[in-house]
This record gives C-alpha cells, structure tokens and sequence, in this order.
C-alpha cells in the first residue's frame, strides 16, 4: 500500500514500476498502441527539462486545454515535479471563457491538444500573460507562429532519455513540499462565476492515501480515462490507478466509448451518473424494439429484481431462473461495459435509487462515491466491504464530518482545498477558522454511518406556504423514465411544483413512430396530445410517491436537447439551474400565470 506526501511520489511509482503497459494511446487509425512506464517518464523528462529551460519555476501556472490523451499526464507531471502550478481547462468552452481563466490565473504558458483549440486561444492571447503556446497536434506552418511551438519538438531527446536516464534519482532532485500548490482548478459554475480552487500536493496526495484502499487493484487492472481530466475526479482516478500500477487507456472523445470499452475491455469503469443513464436507455430502448424481445427483457429484469439483495451483497444467485436470465440478457448488458468490469463506480452527481436499482437487478452493483473539487475530492465511497443502495458510502478514512443547524454538511481533515484564487472573501464564507469546509450539500448520517447526500444547500426549493423541498429526488424520478432526458423541477416561492422536461428525443421518436404520430419537427412532437398524454402519465406516476407539497402540478415540454455545446449542462454534465431557469423564463412565467404575488 503506497503512503503519499506530494504527487511527485506518483510519478515516482510511476518510474519504479517497470510497466510495458503504463498506458494505451490511440494513433491516427484510432488503433490502441502501448507506452511503457519508462517511454511515459522519458517524454516527462524531456517536457521538463523543456519548461525549465523557458524559466518556468515553483508557483508558475501552465494552462492545458485538451481531451484525454497520453499527453496530458506528461505535461502534468512535468509540470508538478518542477513545482510549478497546472491549470486544467475544459476543451469545450468558448474562446471568451478560456480568456478568463488564463487572465486570472496568470498562466505564462499554454499546452493546447488541437489546430481548433490553438485557434481559439491564438484569437485571445492578447488579452493574456501567455508567452509560449504549445500545440500537440501538427499544424501547418507552425514555424512561422511567434512562440507556438510543436509538442513533438519537445521530445526530441526522449527516446535518448529512455535508456540513459536514472528517473527515480533525477525525480528526488526537487525539493516539492505538501504545502506548495500542485493545481488551480477551475468549478464549472452551475450557479455562478467559477472560482480557482487551489489545491495543494498534500490536498490530493493526502486524498489518495484513503480513497482507494478497500479496492483490490494491481498491475492487471485496468480503466479507461475519458472523463474530462479537467475535472479533479478524472485526475484524482487515473493518479490512482498509476499507484497501483494499472494500465490506463486514454479515450478522448464520448462517442469512441462504446467501441473503446469492447476493444480495451476494462477492469474498473468510473462514470458520472448520466452515463450509466444512457447505457440503460440503450438497453431498454433496444429491448423494446421487438415484442419477443421486451417479452424476454421484461422477464429476466423481474429475475433479477427477486434477487437484488443478493446482487447488492455481492453475491452471485444460483438459481436456474437467474443463471439463464443472466446468461441470455444480463450479459448482453454487461458486454457493452467491455464483459471484464470488477469495479463499477458512480460520482460526480446523485446516481438515483432508481438506476442503482435496475443495474443491480441486472446483476451489476455499482459503487456510488461523493466528494467535491474543493476537497481533494473524494469524502466517502461505497465499496466491496461497505455496501449500501442509495447511499455514498461510508467516509473515507482522514474525513472528519459534522453537521450544520440546517442540516448543512462539514468536513474537516489534510484533504481541504488552501482557498479560491484571489478570492479570500470566498475561501473565509466556505472554510470556517476551525478547518471545517461547508460544502454545501444537505446530507444525514445513518446509524451504519452511511452518509446519504439529500440535495444541495443553494438548490432547495422555499414554497409561499414555507415548505422546504429538495428537487433532485424528484427529478432523479422523472430521469428514470425512458422518455426523460433531463427534468428540472422549479417552484421556488410560488404555491406549487412545475418541472421543465428535456425528452430523451431517441425514444420519443421511435415511439411517435410505433404509434403512427406524424411530426415535422421536434416542437411539433413535444406538442402532440399523445405525447403530452405520455408525460402526463410519467409524472402523475412520480407524484404518486411523493407528498402533497410535493408533487408537480403543471409541466412543460421543451423542444431542446440540453447539452454541453448548448450551455445546459456542464462539462461534468450537471445541470447549470441559472441558465435553463433564464432561457426558460417564459415558460416558467405561464406555470404561474394568475397566482397572487407570492411571499418572499
């Protein structure tokens, strides 16, 4: 077991490993290729050595605009072994947005994966303290650009470096401290301006130390990295899995997925929660495409539903019922996973008892994890020895909980963020002189010590009657249905309940179609009285498990696929309220057409 002080020991067990297949990489033709632990760190000394011929020193930001791909750990790890400061940005946003985070965080050089994303920050870089871009992908006259430089002339000596190189010495030559900032990363910002969070070597080594420790990983395992690394739980997994001397495969865009998961045929499969949901709605949207077949799916899921405590437990059921369900449908199902999967792990968002459930009853338990980017970010995680449905798991060891008067949950312990960047008032409104950080999440504990997260602090729903209502339960419900994409739930100081609904247009479509529906566009279908009717059904079905202050009385159907590209969802694929609330006001308005004015 692996005991960490800074992420440099990471990339030293990196070098100490040996491993011919540290990580897989797609080429050109998208065919898998292998780097070994010695090629990786070659690439690192040749990146750093790169850096710190620029000048670049301890405390020095370096900004990394790009998806998952094997250059990304190198250029991290380049940049932590010299101490300097990495600032992760999602690919995905704009050009004016990716000026604002380099602005702020005073960034003196840019690594970027793309011609696309060298243009944006090229229409930009003005604005900025930038002095060199470095672009991963070759460009076209990229010697003619002032201070652009190709990644590939950066490695030149790599493969020198390979076989001449001591990398665990040349590795004890820095002198990186627990306390010196390793990155700044930016939050998404569903409710408001994002923020720099500063996190230090020992945040997130102290984090590791915990996080994964009840998970039987070795040199066999293995996971594909392509949740955005611009996220701390996507850097926060693959640092882990290189401790445990896993392979990682790098798989930069969401729709290679599926064929990555066959061909790779990962051990361990981390997703936010919206991914499993669109595995289920593949599933059930193919099981219903014949009647024998949903005769058949509808069968082995009522199997499986009679042993879900079994499932839960971990235990493989006997009985000739389930053996052949499993055999003729829940493998299909474990398949599109890759048909190795151990470990299935859930976080980033509330999973939902309801998909939870119907994954367990095809015969797959996955792990649902809680934590924050604030906090390193992992706070507690449901594992092999500590299992319970609907929960996040038991804290991880180092977390200290307690529980504000409102229900409020804080946590204390070496894995706490130093503070947002050039924001003090900010860091002292989250983190009280004490070391107790406010996360912001409603949650309980049970008498296991289970930790149930019940909703965010901010997201609470006020009724004019003063009745406190937390609307992800709810829209976890509707988001069950095959039909819903997304559901918003909206109400807040008004007398009733409305949700807002983003179908899932895939199955609206193919059932417009089984039901003989003509439509010319999408605004036509989602105004069909049929269809109506159809989501009429849906919530009067989550209405009757709700109280009476609870259920939705009015809704809306939307003629928009919510995505990251249109601004509804972030690239965690979170909803951000403040923008749907704002291009929906109209609609939001006519829920409430007539009421009297509201308390407030």
């Amino acid at each position: 077991m692996f005991k960490l002080e800074t992420l440099v020991d990471v990339v030293a067990l990196v070098a100490a490993s040996k491993r011919e297949r540290a990580v897989l990489w797609q080429d050109a033709s998208a065919n898998w290729r292998p780097m070994s632990s010695r090629e990786l760190m070659a690439r690192v000394y040749a990146v750093a050595n790169a850096f710190t011929a620029w000048g670049i020193v301890k405390g020095d930001r370096i900004a990394l605009l790009a998806e998952n791909r094997w250059e990304w750990p190198v250029v991290d790890f380049a940049t932590l072994v010299l101490g300097a400061v990495d600032v992760p940005i999602y690919p995905t946003l704009t050009a004016g947005q990716t000026a604002s985070l380099l602005i702020d965080s005073g960034a003196r050089i840019a690594v970027v994966s793309t011609e696309a994303q060298y243009r944006k920050v090229a229409s930009i870089r003005s604005q900025t303290q930038l002095e060199r871009v470095v672009v991963m992908d070759p460009i076209a006259g990229l010697e003619a650009m002032p201070s652009v430089i190709a990644f590939s002339s950066l490695l030149r000596d790599a493969d020198a470096a390979a076989s001449a190189v001591d990398f665990e010495l040349w590795l004890r030559g820095f002198a990186v401290k627990p306390q010196d900032l390793a990155t700044l990363i930016y939050t998404s910002g569903t409710t408001g301006e994002p923020k720099g969070v500063m996190l230090t070597h020992g945040n997130i080594a102290s984090n590791l130390n915990y996080s994964t420790r009840t998970f039987a990983w070795d040199g066999h395992s293995s996971c594909i990295s392509f949740l955005p690394l611009s996220h701390i739980t996507a850097r926060h997994l693959d640092y882990a899995l290189f401790c445990y001397g896993a392979t990682v495969a790098y798989c930069g865009h969401f729709d290679r997925l599926p064929l990555a998961l066959t061909t790779v045929q990962p051990t361990v499969f981390v997703a936010v929660p919206r991914v499993y949901e669109k595995i289920r709605e593949t599933v059930q949207h193919r099981a219903g495409s014949k009647p024998m077949v949903k005769k058949l799916f509808t069968w082995a899921l009522a199997t499986g539903r009679r042993h879900r405590e079994q499932i839960l437990l971990g235990q493989t059921p006997s009985g000739l019922r389930w053996r052949l369900a499993d055999r003729l449908v829940f493998k299909k199902v474990k398949q599109a996973f890759g048909g190795k999967v151990v470990d299935y792990i859930a976080g980033g968002a509330p999973l939902g008892m309801n998909t939870a459930a119907w994954f367990a009853d095809v015969g797959i338990r996955i792990f649902e994890g809680y934590g924050l980017t604030e906090t390193s970010p992992v706070l507690a995680l449901n594992n092999a020895r500590d299992h319970r449905i609907g929960s996040v798991g038991k804290p991880i060891q180092s977390v200290e909980c307690r529980f504000a008067a409102d229900g409020e949950l804080l946590v204390r312990g070496p894995f706490v963020f130093a503070g947002y960047w050039h924001k003090p008032e900010a860091t002292a409104a989250s983190i009280e002189a004490e070391g107790w950080f406010h996360t912001g999440d409603i949650a309980r504990l049970d008498e296991q010590g289970f930790l149930y997260i019940t909703d965010r602090k901010k997201e609470l729903i006020k009724t004019s009657g003063g009745k406190m209502i937390a609307p992800q339960p709810i829209e976890s419900q509707l988001n069950a249905n095959l039909l819903v994409a997304n559901a918003v739930v909206v109400g807040d100081r008004h007398k009733f309940l409305a949700v807002l609904i983003s179908p899932n247009f895939p199955a609206l479509e193919n059932l417009a179609r089984q039901q003989g529906i003509a439509f010319a566009s999408r605004a036509d279908l989602v105004k069909n009285p049929a269809v109506v009717a159809e989501y009429h059904a849906a919530v009067h079905k989550v209405n009757q498990s709700l109280a009476n202050f609870e259920t939705i009385k009015r809704f809306h159907l939307v003629a928009d696929e919510w995505s990251i590209d249109s601004g509804e969802l972030t690239p965690t694929m979170k909803l951000k309220r403040r923008v749907i609330m704002q291009h929906y006001a109209t609609e939001i308005a006519a829920f409430y057409h007539g009421e009297p004015n509201s308390q407030q």
